[in-house]
């Protein structure tokens, strides 16, 4: 089955992709075999959008997209969206704002949801962005859902990392200023028509002085009014710039050792059952009390 579909997939066919992924999500018979038939595609970049909820993140994506496609490019984009909490699918309502898409010939639209990861991201998230690319999407694009600093996990899969923030984000960058420091590479002060966006990307540069020196580069800060397409054009050329960069290459390599070190950690842990873990607890809680360190599997 999965041989067909890998010939399918290879070939550009959207269908077989969507197909593909569902299989990797369920964790189907003949999942591993296909992640491990897929070529490399070094030439595919992967760029991470991701900031607080209400930022204008899909906006944003939906203006890029445009952009990207006016230079030829091919477009996947996934959309890490919250889950519902009754059945853990993807809300989905940020996606109305890129419906011109769908139906695109250069572009491919998945909603994933977060099934409760903790970074933001989908669980399966390193597998399905390297089936787009193998799909011969040359860009893809990850939207997150905002969750404060846990978005640091974004910096594990994107090879450039855009921060999306608007002028009342204060509070927001104050509680993410460590990990946004560690993973931004370029910041995009949002809806910047609104007052005191000038002050509000000068007080940032200035927060953000200390991680310049000690980087020997200048992460660009982007005044966007992504609804009317204001600051798409320079958005563009600091992706195309950032990816240029001799310093991309070193990161490169840890991006990559994140990326395996997060397949390793799925593989060990694909064992783990929770309902297993929880009639375990169920049990000692029987017996009049549950001390979780002694309930921890130990490999002999």
């Amino acid at each position: 089955m999965w041989q067909s579909l890998f010939a399918h997939l290879t070939e550009g066919d959207p269908k077989a992709l969507a197909r593909s992924i569902s299989l990797v999500e369920a964790e189907a018979q003949g999942y591993r075999e296909l992640m491990s038939a897929l070529p490399p595609r070094p030439d595919s970049r992967i760029i991470g959008i991701t900031g607080p909820p209400g930022a204008g993140k899909s906006t944003l994506t939906d203006r890029l997209i445009g952009k990207l496609v006016d230079q030829g490019r091919r477009v996947g984009i996934l959309c890490v969206d919250p889950s519902s909490p009754f059945n853990l699918g993807a809300v989905l309502g940020d996606r109305i704002r890129m419906s011109q898409w769908y139906t695109h010939p250069s572009v491919f639209i998945r909603s994933l949801a977060t099934r409760g990861a903790m970074g933001g991201l989908h669980p399966k998230i390193i597998e399905i962005a390297d089936l787009v690319r193998a799909a011969g999407y040359d860009t893809v694009i990850v939207e997150t859902v905002g969750v404060g600093q846990s978005e640091i996990e974004i910096a594990g899969l994107a090879d450039a990392t855009v921060v999306v923030l608007v002028p009342e984000a204060g509070d927001e960058v104050q509680t993410m200023k460590a990990g946004l420091m560690e993973i931004a590479d370029i910041f995009v002060v949002n809806k910047s028509d609104r007052p005191d966006a000038a002050a509000f990307a000068k007080n940032l540069r200035l927060m953000l002085a200390p991680a310049f020196s000690a980087q020997d580069r200048e992460i660009p800060i982007i005044s966007a009014v992504a609804s009317e397409g204001t600051g798409i054009d320079e958005l563009a050329a600091a992706i195309e710039q950032r990816l240029a960069e001799p310093a991309f290459h070193e990161k490169k390599l840890w991006l990559l050792t994140e990326r395996l070190y997060q397949l390793v950690q799925q593989d060990r842990m694909k064992d783990v059952d929770k309902n297993a873990l929880r009639a375990t607890i169920q049990a000692a809680a029987a017996k009049g009390g549950v001390q979780l360190y002694r309930l921890v599997p130990r490999n002999e």
